[in-house]
C-alpha cells in the first residue's frame, strides 16, 4: 500500500509542478502581451508625432504661400482703389456738367403713344 500511496504522491507532485509551470507560462504570456501593447502604443505615438510634424510643415508651406498671395492681392486692391479715386477726381467735373445740362435742357414733347381724345 505504501507503494501505491507513494505513486499517488508522485502523481500529485507531478500534477502540482505541471500546474505551476502552466501558471508561470500564463504570467510570462501576460507580461509579453503587456510589453507588446506598450511597445505598440509607443510606436503609434511616435508615428502620430511624425505625421503631425509633417502636416504642420506642409501647412506652414501652404499658409506661407497663401500669406504671400494675400499681401499681393491687398497691394493690387489698394492700387485699384487709388486708380479709381484718381479717375473719379479727374472726370467728376465733366460728368457733373453733362448731368446738369441734361437736367436743365428739357425739351417738352408729346409722347408718340398719346392720343387726343376728341
Amino acid at each position: 500500500m505504501t507503494s501505491q500511496s507513494q505513486g499517488i504522491q508522485q502523481l500529485l507532485q507531478a500534477e502540482k509542478r505541471a500546474q505551476d509551470k502552466l501558471e508561470e507560462a500564463k504570467k510570462r504570456k501576460g507580461k509579453r502581451l503587456k510589453q507588446a501593447k506598450e511597445e505598440a502604443i509607443a510606436e503609434i505615438d511616435h508615428y502620430r508625432l511624425q505625421r503631425e510634424r509633417e502636416f504642420r510643415h506642409k501647412q506652414s508651406n501652404i499658409m506661407g504661400s497663401q500669406g504671400n498671395l494675400s499681401t499681393k492681392i491687398e497691394e493690387q486692391t489698394t492700387e485699384k482703389i487709388r486708380d479709381n479715386t484718381n479717375s473719379f477726381h479727374k472726370y467728376m467735373e465733366n460728368v457733373m456738367k453733362q448731368l446738369l445740362n441734361m437736367v436743365y435742357d428739357i425739351k417738352p414733347e408729346i409722347h408718340p403713344n398719346y392720343r387726343d381724345a376728341v
